[in-house]
């Protein structure tokens, strides 16, 4: 399910907020979202829109706060005056839309919220029954059947920060599958060395942080640094010894090159070891499969 809240600007011919101040197509970046997805897990996820929400409006706060359009854009031109605390009503959001009686009947896996900036979405959320900390404290609402996420997305901003959010998803909830791993066997905690930490040991490094970056955000960076994130390419085999590789190798610095690069190599094969799915995509896409 997809819920945009976008409202209208009456004195500009009823232009949506978004296009009023001149913020991407949420449609356009929904559809590219997808397409990077499919792309980065080899085919396994497919996303589909079942249900496409367009609300006139902003989301209510937690504290039952609702900005006037004219108070909004007073803020954002002012850059001052934003409602604190900024946190949307989650349990409105669902109690409204019905996305406990949709996910409980299988009409929908997980929702996706577009807004405006201070829209106050968590990039992602698990709700349900066995919901854990994915980038945002778990909601364990009852009557719901089995757990599920609800990711936010900001249409001032592109899908390189859709696929970022997706990024902070997957590590959550691989760092869980592998909690109970140590050693050889924990492979995310392989996967994502970077060699600040594990100097000549680097792999894929995190979504932050390239193989060689020294600071947040740093896929930039032109330093050559021993890298083994080739080997992910050919799981389960990781026995080659690593080559010298910079930023070229996941687009020179650009975030989204940089996102479909580091998903892409996630394992994707059929088989397991120590009773985890070869296929990480499996948990990444379906949360409740995590025990």
């Amino acid at each position: 399910m997809l819920i945009g809240f976008d409202p209208l600007v009456p004195d500009v011919g009823n232009q949506r907020l978004s296009r009023f101040l001149n913020w991407y197509d949420w449609d356009a970046l929904t559809n590219q979202y997808i397409q990077d997805l499919q792309t980065c897990s080899h085919g396994y996820l497919s996303y589909q829109i079942v249900e496409k929400i367009l609300v006139d409006g902003f989301p209510n706060k937690k504290d039952g706060f609702v900005y006037s359009l004219n108070d909004y854009l007073q803020a954002w031109q002012t850059q001052s005056g934003f409602h604190q605390p900024d946190l949307a009503d989650y349990t409105k959001i669902i109690i409204d839309f019905n996305i406990a009686g949709k996910i409980n009947t299988g009409v929908i896996d997980e929702v996706w919220l577009f807004g405006m900036p201070y829209a106050g979405f968590y990039e992602s959320v698990m709700v349900g029954p066995a919901a854990f900390f994915v980038n945002a404290p778990p909601l364990p609402m009852t009557g719901i059947q089995r757990s599920f996420i609800i990711m936010g997305f900001n249409y001032q901003r592109g899908v390189g920060e859709m696929l970022e959010a997706f990024g902070h998803r997957a590590e959550f909830v691989l760092g869980r599958v592998f909690r109970y791993t140590s050693g050889n066997a924990n492979l995310w905690e392989r996967f994502t060395r970077y060699d600040k930490l594990y100097p000549g040991q680097a792999e894929c490094g995190t979504v932050h942080f390239a193989p060689n970056s020294q600071t947040d955000y740093d896929w930039g960076n032109t330093a050559f640094v021993p890298c083994r994130c080739r080997n992910w390419l050919k799981f389960p085999d990781l026995s080659d010894p690593p080559v010298m590789i910079n930023c070229a190798e996941w687009g020179n610095g650009e975030i989204r090159q940089h996102h479909i690069w580091w998903l892409s190599l996630f394992p994707h094969l059929s088989g397991q070891s120590n009773g985890i799915s070869w296929n990480w995509w499996e948990y990444v896409a379906d949360p409740s499969r995590v025990q």
